[in-house]
């Protein structure tokens, strides 16, 4: 399971509508790629659909989609949100990650 903090919430309500999605029926979609400075990197956009290999989850009023083969490095991960004066928007705390770059967009395992 994937959970989704008070602050990722309401971030993502505003931008799905911002950019013409249903916050209620539609999706945000969570990935993992190769890449990055320290292996592998996050992937965050929004969906109105699902695949036949995705898994689905509900959090704080949030759905989650993620590919099979991302959860398997994503279980347990929380969706934050910062708009403090260091930087401003989400990051993963990955409970699975073993080292992080500085900016926190990459990990390995």
């Amino acid at each position: 399971m994937i959970k989704v903090s008070d602050l990722a919430r309401k971030r993502v309500a505003l931008l799905m509508e911002d950019e013409g999605f249903n916050s209620v029926e539609d999706y945000v979609r969570v990935g993992v790629t190769s890449g990055g400075c320290s292996g592998l990197s996050y992937q965050l956009k929004f969906d109105k659909e699902t695949n036949e290999n995705d898994k689905v989850f509900q959090d704080n009023g949030v759905k989650i989609v993620v590919d099979k083969k991302s959860f398997l490095y994503l279980v347990g991960t929380t969706l934050e949100y910062s708009g403090g004066l260091n930087g401003k928007g989400f990051y993963f705390d990955n409970p699975n990650a073993s080292r992080t770059c500085g900016c926190g967009e990459s990990f390995s395992l």
